[in-house]
């Protein structure tokens, strides 16, 4: 993260743009924009601003916005931060929802994904609905939303965003239609991974043992498969729950959300290096803690990663899951559909 806010100073510092001219307005006289870079303090070098932000920023008070002026920053991200975490929240809801029923109800009765014994199209429909879902930008499909359900269906009223402090129902309507654009391109990315994984694991000896004691088979994937399936899924997940909740600027732009994103847009756009810098490194600490309780989680599910003597070979297995995982996300972004026989050899690969 400290290397986040100082690559992210130094971009700032050299693209062109004055925060003083920002504020005062292309007309002011220079006296008046001189007075106003020593206020700012812009005067100072480089290195002795960034340090100027580090120790109020590690005092607890990263300081006052330039855009914003007499605002201070931490207050400013205090009333953007809940905006952000419930849209973010409520578009892991909704990707959970699409992702693991869909995952678990393409799996037939032998185990295989829909339609390779069966002969039916139901494969290549899921398929191409999720190849289509992650091929469609999210800021796309909010504007298919807001097109469709809004100004067409007349469900919502874009634009009209609702303050969680006056109407909270209200406000969690409002940012069902922005979750699921955020959702939708995500659950895409899980039904691929999930539903391999699912594949894989179900022609596992230890399923077909299971089975073959007379277990059913909802109890061999409720109790065997799908633990094992989660772990490749779960890495995703992290990489997922960082975009969700630090990626969300376009869409709080596309609905008018005022949320963190949003800030940090018209941060950029007015050259408030104070708030880029704070807004930088809090996006750099969703993206590292993620990661981390998708690490723990993995440990947790897969105790091979924790005995040192399997360590090795766990890791191994997991980039495997993981490279194998990315051969239908792959073919689906280049817009090609594998053809069931190819299917078919890539499961047996697996």
């Amino acid at each position: 993260m400290f290397l986040v806010s100082v690559f992210c100073f130094l971009a700032f510092s050299v693209i062109r743009g004055d925060p003083a001219v920002f504020a005062a307005g292309t007309d002011a006289a220079h006296g008046q924009l001189e007075a106003l870079r020593e206020e700012m303090g812009l005067n100072k070098n480089i290195i002795a601003r960034y340090f100027d932000w580090l120790s109020s920023f590690f005092a607890g008070n990263p300081g006052n916005s330039l855009r914003f002026r007499g605002e201070a920053i931490s207050a400013l991200i205090r009333t953007r931060l809940p905006v952000t975490f419930s849209l973010a929240l409520l578009s892991l809801f909704f990707i959970a929802l699409i992702s693991v029923p869909v995952s678990l109800l393409t799996i037939n009765r032998e185990g295989n994904i829909v339609s390779f014994a069966e002969g039916k199209g139901g494969d290549r429909l899921v398929n191409f609905i999720t190849a289509a879902g992650i091929s469609v930008p999210g800021f796309f499909m909010g504007l298919l939303f807001i097109w469709v359900f809004g100004l067409g269906a007349k469900i919502f009223v874009p634009g009209s965003y609702v303050d969680y402090r006056e109407n909270f129902w209200g406000f969690i309507r409002y940012l069902c239609f922005p979750a699921l654009a955020i959702a939708v391109p995500n659950a895409a990315v899980m039904i691929k991974f999930l539903r391999g994984s699912l594949f894989q694991e179900l022609q596992s000896d230890y399923v077909r043992t299971a089975r073959s004691k007379g277990g059913s088979r909802l109890y061999a994937m409720r109790r065997h498969a799908l633990k094992n399936a989660l772990v490749p899924a779960i890495t995703v997940l992290g990489m997922i729950i960082a975009e969700v909740f630090s990626g969300s600027i376009i869409i709080e732009q596309v609905f008018t959300i005022p949320g963190a994103g949003r800030l940090l847009i018209a941060a950029i756009g007015s050259r408030d290096y104070p708030l880029i810098q704070t807004l930088m490194v809090y996006i750099a600490f969703i993206v590292v803690f993620a990661n981390t309780l998708a690490d723990i989680a993995i440990m947790i599910i897969d105790p091979r990663i924790n005995n040192p003597a399997l360590k090795g070979r766990g890791m191994l297995f997991l980039k495997g899951i993981c490279i194998r995982g990315l051969i239908p996300v792959l073919s689906a972004l280049k817009g090609g559909v594998l053809t069931p026989s190819a299917r078919i050899r890539q499961g047996r690969d697996i």
